[in-house]
């Protein structure tokens, strides 16, 4: 006999399986992970979800922008689903504590985060127990405590987000003296700081993801749910089996111990087969309103802004930069602004509708506005050219921002300002020239930044910009703030800005 565990992962708002950029169909989403959840589950299944589910999907931001006050279609389908138990990640945090609480309620799962507290109460209790095949499963929740450095204040207000690694091992203690479980399920909305199989470090060692320490310094987690980084990870640590099925539904995570023998194995399934035709028909109605939503004309766009090669264009600074980076400080007043060119972004030319800006702005970002000095604007630019290697004479992308969790939406590129980086030289001292309006900056000048609320925060590891005044903050998110844009002007003009210079 065998208890399974089936486990999904950042969501992030996909229910269909297909392309909201061109229509391609593609297996993904909630209905295709229904027929694969179908096909496994019995009465020793547990089904789990690790969070980053109501944000991501142009449906879910069509619904909130239209259907704010109705429950989530992504809450409707996990609950025809019979999901167990939910676990909450970073961005279900992004519409505020009202809109969460309603997902949590209506999901017809129990909720099992347990490192937040809300009013000094926690959301969860420390573990909950199930009884599978004649043996006692703990499963324990956790959730990366970086939340309040990435999210809006009023979005968590009155909630604690307590250290996972902290809490996991007084929990783990207790659990072993007061239960006596034969399994334990950790399911930790955070990732693999170092890579499980060689033990190398895949990203700065911040804390945000502490998933390899939980398997290497504490005893007792037979089973441990990874997400946040949307990275492919399957296999065994120890006495531990671990997984993280990446994103949008592309896997199902299937754990399973046999009970006779206790030998556990782990490995993640493609969800191949045909979309479940009752999960369709949940949201059909407001998909059909969406699509026809991302395709209402906005204004016209003139010049070519179109992303081909994403490489190419942040090396050579995209002017759909230039345009963001205008809007920016249009609305803000800022002297400066920053921005990113997102992974798979698709730009715009010719007619412009709600479909081009949310494929090209992928995020659910607001706007801030941040005094910096000169000093930390030198420091600012230097810790982006960390996103650039050398091999070979040619410049290519660092390949820890690539691999094994591309990190592409953490290259800014800033105008109001001209530079030059020179790669060629040591960290600290590789922006070669920063002017503004042909005049050297000297470490004691002062500026005003536009910037998204994840930057603003450290995101990414900008440090120096977390620990800067913060001038102004914006609710309206940042596509929002194109669309309206867009709608007052009309047609997209402008002459091209090309003050960005990299080279070795």
């Amino acid at each position: 006999m065998k208890i399974r565990i089936l486990s999904t992962s950042d969501i992030h708002g996909f229910i269909y399986p297909h392309s909201y950029g061109d229509g391609r169909q593609m297996d993904i989403g909630l209905a295709k992970l229904k027929t694969l959840i179908d096909e496994l589950r019995d009465e020793n299944t547990i089904l789990i979800d690790n969070g980053d589910t109501l944000q991501g999907s142009p449906l879910t931001f069509y619904h909130y922008v239209n259907h704010r006050e109705e429950i989530c279609p992504l809450t409707t389908a996990m609950k025809a689903m019979n999901y167990d138990f939910v676990n909450l990640g970073n961005h279900d945090f992004n519409y505020g504590w009202r809109i969460l609480k309603k997902h949590i309620d209506n999901c017809g799962a129990t909720l099992i985060t347990t490192n937040i507290t809300r009013n000094g109460e926690r959301l969860a209790p420390c573990w909950q127990i199930r009884e599978l095949g004649g043996k006692k499963v703990a499963v324990i929740g956790l959730v990366t405590d970086y939340v309040p450095n990435w999210e809006a204040p009023e979005n968590i207000e009155n909630l604690e987000f307590l250290d996972p690694f902290a809490v996991l091992k007084d929990a783990l203690r207790e659990l072993r003296e007061r239960e006596k479980p034969d399994y334990v399920v950790c399911v930790y909305h955070g990732g693999f700081e170092k890579d499980p199989v060689s033990g190398e470090d895949t990203e700065e060692q911040t804390g945000e993801d502490v998933g390899y320490r939980m398997i290497t310094e504490l005893e007792g987690i037979d089973f441990l749910v990874a997400g946040h980084q949307h990275r492919v990870y399957c296999g065994r640590l120890g006495n531990t089996v671990y997984s993280e099925p990446a994103f949008n539904g592309m896997f199902l995570s299937c754990m399973e111990v046999d009970t006779e023998t206790g030998e556990k194995t782990v490995r993640l399934i493609r969800p191949e087969g045909e979309a479940d035709p009752e999960i369709c028909k949940i949201a059909a109605s407001e998909e059909a309103e969406c699509q026809k939503w991302l395709d209402t004309p906005l204004g016209y766009c003139k010049k070519d802004l179109r992303i081909r090669d994403e490489v190419h264009d942040r090396l050579y600074k995209s002017q759909l930069a230039t345009l963001i980076n205008r809007i920016q400080m249009e609305l803000t007043g800022a002297d400066l602004s920053a921005t990113a060119i997102f992974l798979r972004a698709t730009g715009m030319q010719g007619e412009v509708s709600m479909r081009d800006v949310i494929n090209t702005y992928i995020f659910p970002n607001t706007l801030a506005v941040k005094k910096i000095t000169g000093k930390v604007l030198r420091e600012y630019l230097d810790f982006n050219m960390n996103f650039w290697s050398v091999r070979n004479g040619q410049i290519i992308v660092n390949p820890l921002y690539d691999f094994p969790n591309p990190q592409h939406h953490n290259y800014d590129m800033v105008d109001g300002i001209e530079y030059v980086a020179e790669l060629g030289k040591p960290k600290g001292e590789r922006i070669a020239v920063l002017r503004r309006n042909g005049v050297d900056v000297r470490d004691d000048d002062e500026f005003t930044i536009a910037m998204n609320n994840y930057r603003c925060s450290g995101g990414g590891g900008f440090r120096m910009i977390a620990e800067c005044p913060t001038v102004k903050e914006y609710s309206e998110s940042v596509v929002d703030i194109i669309c309206d844009y867009v709608l007052k002007n009309k047609v997209i003009d402008f002459t091209d800005v090309n003050n960005i210079t990299v080279r070795i």
